[in-house]
């Protein structure tokens, strides 16, 4: 008997096919309007772009807009790139327009259906970004589709590393932007630690489409951006402690692998401050629970966690002497991130690297926080469906299934289980043989770099050639890709390495030519194409004949979605295929989530080796166990972010703060109100209200006002006199600390005071967050004890951050104030000392350099501080520059190797280390 859910379903279709059926309207008109816009030649194209941007500014919607957009759109693809957009990506196109995940099946052709949307929200003027997961796959489409954009008059940038300031700046400024999630958070950071407008790349956060939207919202998400700076050198510890790691017994601690954690046992405490002790790493009677121990613990922890948790070649690779992570959900290299806490100076310790400083936090944010920053958003990806709840939780973003342009022909076999690996693997090898003596292209899905090289020796062994695809592959990643479907071919890859290269069978005819004429420069281009074209078509016939691609899979991922994308590269676009996934008892998954009872069970049906149990019932208990670690891992994701909100609440505050004072040309009425909150704080706190005048206490105000607004005050006459209140006090310390910065700013000259207030501010600003963010961890690792004492440990640390927040913000009222109020202009006879130092330093300079020596850089990290003086002696430096021969202020490379608190060699009479040697 059917339920009333399926009988629902069959008479009105499901909610996905109804957003499809209401899509179709438009694809319609889309199509209907084609033979007006190819009657238009290539410059009517670009008049109609001007034409919608017009309509676009007195008011017309882009809603109403979109079917004449998205048709000259399509004609533009049509003569730019020779590719007619099929009706199923237009849908697709209009599902990210309308602010959705659009799910498009491997080969659905992705990368042109964010063109569609991209150039209608283009229009608005507001910039684009298109977010991808790799800076190749950035450039490649930024390269691929600026044909369009620029067929239809608009402008494309990328974003990458390490890019030049003025190229970058331009790339933000185009119409549309493709750009790494990584360097799109990371300039969002860097622009709000910059001191000036002019400095800043991104122009806001209009409407971002997002490709492989659930790598980057998901499995990114979990691991915040930090740009940070090194802090105090603790090697010898760490590599104290390393050692002393091996020596402990199995029982002294409990690894629990469900939640990869691992904790000291009570045996394995006793143990250990016994060993600490021993290696005098631990004082003599000092405890392991004395509040003085808690570095020492926490380093333990984390050489335990590295030993025990941490593996080469499946969590990280060792690389020219370096510790380079991989990213457990696409097998790539992650170069450049570092594991935080000092968990990755405990791994470098473990394999004898060179162990990197840690770092302190300099600026942060979660993808999650940055992304929620765009009016909208959309994305693309193969493989959303089984995260609808968490897009939608989290970033409001329906799913919606596109339907492929094609019938999917692939056959999804049944997962087979074996008892042991040893079974599986060798009927793995059987399978590979037997697809492989037929001609038809294997993919082979592994889950590390270790069992991808274990699975390459048993194929090397049975003698089948082969390619491997892993994070030490990296750079070869497109090619081995591009030829995984050629006829015969054998392709073990690391998870899901190779997105954004479709696998085409009988291979890659673009990648074949490259080649041909890479091999023969005399050739002509036309005839090596055309050449390999008949080639191509013969193979691919052939692969087709063969069962087309064959994706074999040697475990289950604990995401669903990861098996998805693997069984996804094969049946692109109507292709045949196949997909299998062999399974063992002794995998990860099935070994963690209760294979035992399978065992038992497997056992009394009297299995012989070498045999496979298949059945459905396997795939859905399997499927279950996977939709637990899923949700599992979402609930984790979700109270991460709860508690990040925290904090991005007041990161939002703080930005906002330093961008109201950037755009503002005169800051002294702010500067000012800080003064006066300063001075009511410092009355209120030795002139209490409602109290008498011998309850005062003027001695501590003389003394305050003296430290923080640098003001001699007879206060204590003030106190004596008939009359005088607390109020009398405050009035008269608001004028005469009025009066002193007002000839402060005469004896500087308005503009130059207005100057240093803004950049004393904003530096003001940078170091007390840095220094809120540094407690808010500390806070954050602590607060969940809170729960022993049936306290919530989120609204404990809501309290709490807030009250820090407040004490962050009058800190920083007392700091502004104390560091103006002490600035001075330089006397002549400090202006002439200047000039004498700057000339000495300028002979040493020339010397060094005759010698050879070589530049120092900065070091990293260090916080900025404001200028001690300004004014004339800014050209009394130029004049001692100009005293020395063979400098050039305005080159850097001549001035050899200056220090941090030298004058720097430019002339400007500021310290090195607060101009040239400043950091970003």
């Amino acid at each position: 008997m059917l339920g009333i859910g399926t009988i629902a379903r069959k008479v009105f279709g499901t909610p996905n096919d109804r957003k499809i059926k209401a899509t179709r309207p438009l694809v319609e008109k889309i199509n209907a309007l084609e033979p007006e816009f190819e009657k238009l030649d290539d410059a009517g194209l670009i008049a109609k772009t001007e034409e919608f941007k017009t309509r676009i500014a007195e008011g017309e919607s882009l809603d109403k807009l979109l079917p004449e957009a998205f048709a000259n759109c399509r004609e533009g693809a049509k003569r730019a790139l020779g590719l007619r957009a099929f009706d199923t990506q237009l849908m697709g196109g209009i599902f990210l327009h309308q602010g959705n995940i659009s799910e498009m099946k491997t080969g659905e052709g992705k990368t042109l259906v964010a063109t569609f949307p991209a150039y209608l929200n283009a229009l608005t003027g507001k910039g684009v970004h298109i977010v991808t997961v790799n800076d190749y796959l950035a450039r490649r489409d930024a390269e691929w589709m600026s044909k369009v954009y620029g067929a239809l008059g608009l402008t494309t940038g990328v974003v990458y590393p390490q890019q030049d300031e003025g190229e970058k700046k331009q790339a933000y400024a185009a119409d549309v932007t493709y750009a790494t999630n990584n360097e799109l958070g990371f300039d969002y950071l860097r622009d709000n630690m910059k001191s000036e407008l002019t400095q800043m790349m991104q122009r806001g956060h209009y409407f971002a489409i997002v490709d492989e939207v659930d790598s980057i919202l998901i499995d990114e998400a979990r691991t915040p951006l930090i740009i940070s700076g090194p802090s105090q050198d603790r090697s010898d510890l760490y590599l104290s402690i390393d050692k002393l790691i091996p020596e402990l017994d199995d029982d002294a601690f409990t690894i629990d692998e469900k939640t990869r954690n691992v904790t000291f046992t009570d045996e394995g405490n006793e143990a250990l401050e016994q060993v600490l002790h021993q290696r005098g790493i631990l004082a003599e009677g000092q405890s392991l629970y004395d509040p003085e121990s808690t570095t020492v613990v926490h380093h333990v922890n984390q050489g335990l966690r590295a030993h025990k948790l941490y593996t080469r070649d499946k969590d990280y690779i060792v690389r020219d002497g370096q510790v380079v992570l991989i990213d457990e959900f696409t097998g790539r290299m992650m170069a450049g991130r570092r594991l935080s806490d000092g968990l990755h100076q405990a791994i470098e310790a473990k394999e004898g690297c060179q162990i990197q400083p840690e770092n302190v936090t300099l600026a942060q944010v979660t993808f999650q926080n940055y992304f929620r920053l765009y009016e909208k958003l959309s994305g693309m990806t193969g493989t959303a469906v089984t995260e609808a709840e968490e897009f939608m939780e989290i970033y409001g973003l329906g799913v919606v299934e596109v339907p492929t342009n094609r019938p999917i022909a692939r056959i999804d076999d049944d997962d087979k289980v074996y008892r042991t690996a040893q079974e599986k693997y060798a009927a793995i090898v059987d399978e590979i043989q037997e697809a492989h003596e037929k001609g038809q292209p294997v993919l082979v899905g592994t889950t590390s770099i270790e069992k991808s090289e274990m699975l390459s020796q048993l194929l090397t062994r049975a003698g089948l050639k082969h390619n491997v695809l892993n994070a030490r592959q990296h750079e070869q990643e497109a090619q081995i890709v591009a030829d995984a479907g050629k006829l015969g071919a054998v392709t073990i890859a690391t998870n899901m390495a190779g997105r954004g290269t479709d696998i085409k069978l009988g291979g890659n005819v673009d990648f074949q030519v490259m080649e041909a004429i890479a091999a023969d420069p005399e050739g002509d281009p036309e005839e090596i194409r055309k050449r390999i074209e008949e080639a191509h078509a013969a193979d691919e016939e052939k692969v087709k004949e063969a069962g087309g691609l064959f994706v074999l899979a040697t475990e289950r991922h604990e995401s669903r979605r990861i098996d998805n994308q693997l069984r996804g590269r094969s049946g692109r676009q109507g292709d045949p295929g196949r997909s299998s996934f062999y399974l063992s008892l002794e995998d990860d998954l099935m070994r963690i989530f209760g294979s035992e009872r399978l065992d038992k069970m497997l056992s009394r049906l009297g299995m012989k080796e070498g045999e496979a149990i298949v059945h459905p019932w396997v795939n859905k208990s399997l499927e279950r166990a996977q939709a637990k670690v899923e949700g599992r891992n979402f609930d984790i994701r979700k109270q991460l972010l709860k508690f990040d909100d925290v904090m991005n609440d007041q990161r939002k505050v703080i930005f906002a703060q330093r961008l109201e004072i950037m755009e503002t040309a005169d800051l002294s009425e702010i500067v000012q109100d800080m003064r006066h909150e300063v001075i009511d704080e410092l009355v209120d706190i030795y002139v209490p209200p409602k109290t008498y005048a011998d309850q005062w206490d003027t001695q501590g105000l003389y003394a305050a006002a003296l430290e923080k607004l640098s003001l001699d005050l007879p206060v204590i006459k003030w106190g004596e006199e008939e009359g005088v209140d607390a109020e009398v006090i405050r009035e008269r310390m608001e004028e005469a600390s009025d009066n002193f910065m007002a000839e402060k700013a005469e004896a500087f000259g308005a503009d130059t005071m207005r100057q240093i207030e803004k950049q004393v501010l904003l530096q003001t600003i940078d170091t007390k967050w840095r220094e809120h963010l540094l407690t808010l961890e500390h806070l954050r690792s602590v607060v969940g004890f809170r729960g022993y004492a049936q306290r919530d440990p989120l609204n404990e640390y809501k309290t709490e951050a807030f009250q820090l927040f407040e004490s962050m913000l009058e800190s920083l009222r007392e700091t502004v104030t104390e560091q103006l109020s002490r600035i001075r202009p330089m006397t002549e006879e400090e202006q002439q000392a200047m000039m004498q130092q700057l000339a000495q330093q300028r002979a040493q300079l020339r010397e060094q350099a005759e010698a050879g020596a070589a530049a120092h850089p900065a070091a990293p990290g260090e916080p900025d501080a404001p200028a001690p003086a300004a004014g004339p002696a800014a050209a009394a430096a130029e004049t001692a520059a100009a005293a020395v021969e063979g400098f050039d202020e305005n080159n850097p490379d001549t001035w050899g190797n200056p220090g941090r608190n030298d004058l720097c060699p430019c002339g400007s009479g500021k310290k090195f280390k607060h101009c040239h040697g400043r950091l970003a």
